[in-house]
């Protein structure tokens, strides 16, 4: 059945009410009770009923979501150990006698979303909750924090073609390539794709130049204005915790706690993919979260105990402190199934299929195509807050149409990728969003506001590059796209300094 322009009402009630209710999960619920609504004719009894057993049991007993559950709430309690048990305070202490600048916090937690390439999830929840502390040290809001990991996660991970993310879009690739009986290389596609992979470069270039430069703007300079000025009651907390007496204390905390966990999670992942290949060889997602989570919880283990090697706690509370970080991830997890159940919801709509059959009945020119390409991946990602499935759905259009109209195909895998991504970093229902605000402890809808304007930036000045490289199809349309991206940010902050 064609549901024509309803299929858009999901989506755009669950973005909406995110951004003006402030509330993620009751804009999710209502977007996919209104999706429901559309499926019942009306009826509000069977679009319950509709909501319960056809989407949130069915993504409950999907074996990859299952899986992210999974891995989210041992994820949880090793995060909560690693705040109540000081090391990260710790660690943040030890290392302020060298990272004690703005500038120097911001550039090592790029540099480690950077190392940490392989996991667009291990990102957020692994760099989010050992800088935490640094950052509010030094006052610098925990939504520019989130930006950061926002920016080091997936934008990261798309441009390495031996990870999951590069062997699924080589996939796609190599599917369309057989379609159309052509010969051409998926890697060497994807390897020429790198430089056409515009928003995910500007993306990553654009925390060194705001760290660099001081620049802040929009609702993000307005972020750093509140953590510069509030008071802030973390600090208290920690204060009046370091003046606990007997023989367990907090003051017994060391930066090891903070570093032996860590690299205790990735020795655990490396060990146990190693014999599969990894990471130069494609490892089945759910070997991954097996191996991921396995880590997260030997961490735990090697954590608690540290904590009472070094008297920091009792073994019975830090138990308890583990145990309330898994319960805590509760909301993360109704989060993402609500997520995942619009999601499918969309798919069900055929708002994709719409939006495709849409862009089909307007012909552009070639030269044109690239940049549309872009734009509707971006509105598609925006909408379903999935970039996988963004190029699930735009690659057999995008590759199709660069061959019949003779373009690159490197130019069009860039344009999907690069869309896919925009619309994810503006969408308050996407996965990587939620996780980065989690890693952050920072409010979602804040997040969103504080970032969509950073990426509205590089997503207009992406545009305009995918409009030159169509018609010069030239790589070199990235540098240039460099440029434009320091130009407006240093024009953009002069005129907010001379409005104030």
């Amino acid at each position: 059945m064609n549901y024509g322009w309803l299929s858009l009402l999901p989506p755009i009630v669950a973005v909406v009410m995110a951004i003006r209710s402030r509330n993620v999960i009751l804009s999710l619920f209502c977007g996919g009770f209104v999706g429901t609504m559309i499926f019942c004719m009306g009826n509000p009894f069977l679009a319950v009923k509709s909501m319960i057993g056809d989407y949130f049991f069915v993504q409950l007993m999907d074996s990859y979501n299952a899986g992210v559950i999974v891995l989210v709430i041992f994820i949880g309690g090793f995060i909560k150990l690693m705040e109540k048990s000081g090391g990260a305070q710790a660690f943040s202490k030890f290392v302020y006698r060298f990272v004690n600048t703005k500038l120097k916090a911001q550039m090592c937690a790029w540099a480690g979303g950077i190392l940490i390439f392989f996991s667009d999830l291990g990102t957020p929840l692994l760099v989010g909750p050992v800088f935490r502390p640094l950052f509010d040290k030094l006052k610098i809001s925990r939504e520019k924090l989130a930006w950061i990991l926002d920016s080091t996660s997936s934008p990261v991970a798309i441009l390495v073609p031996f990870i999951g993310w590069g062997v699924y879009i080589m996939g796609l690739i190599q599917e369309q390539f057989k379609v159309l009986g052509v010969t051409e290389s998926d890697y060497t596609t994807f390897v020429e794709a790198i430089p056409f992979q515009i928003y995910a470069i500007l993306a990553i270039l654009m925390i060194p130049l705001i760290a660099f430069t001081g620049k802040d703007f929009s609702q993000m300079r307005k972020a750093e204005k509140r953590a510069e000025e509030e008071e802030c009651a973390r600090e208290e907390s920690e204060e009046a915790a370091e003046k606990e007496s007997g023989p367990y204390s907090i003051q017994n905390a060391r930066p090891s706690m903070v570093l032996i966990p860590i690299i205790t999670v990735f020795v655990t992942l490396f060990v146990t993919l190693a014999p599969l290949g990894f990471p130069f060889q494609k490892v089945d997602g759910n070997e991954f979260r097996v191996a991921l989570t396995m880590g997260y919880f030997f961490g735990a283990l090697i954590l608690m105990l540290l904590i009472r090697v070094y008297k920091v706690q009792m073994f019975k509370k830090t138990f308890k402190i583990y145990v309330d970080g898994m319960k805590g991830m509760t909301d993360v997890a109704v989060t993402l199934v609500l997520a995942w159940s619009l999601g499918n919801m969309i798919d069900g709509l055929g708002t994709a299929d719409f939006i495709i059959n849409a862009m089909k009945t307007i012909h552009f020119a070639p030269a044109l195509i690239p940049a549309f390409i872009f734009l509707f991946g971006t509105f598609v990602s925006f909408s379903t807050g999935s970039s996988w499935g963004t190029f699930a759905i735009m690659m057999p259009l995008a590759i199709p149409m660069a061959h019949a109209f003779s373009i690159p195909y490197a130019i069009a895998v860039g344009a999907v990728l690069s869309g896919g991504l925009f619309g994810d970093h503006c969408s308050p229902i996407s996965d990587t969003t939620i996780l980065s605000s989690t890693g952050a402890q920072c409010n979602l809808v804040e997040h969103v506001k504080t970032q969509l304007p950073y990426a509205v930036v590089n997503g207009v000045i992406a545009f305009l590059a995918y409009l030159l490289a169509g018609v010069t199809k030239s790589p070199y349309a990235v540098v240039l796209a460099v440029a434009a991206l320091l130009c407006v940010v240093f024009v953009w902050n002069k005129k907010e300094s001379v409005g104030r």
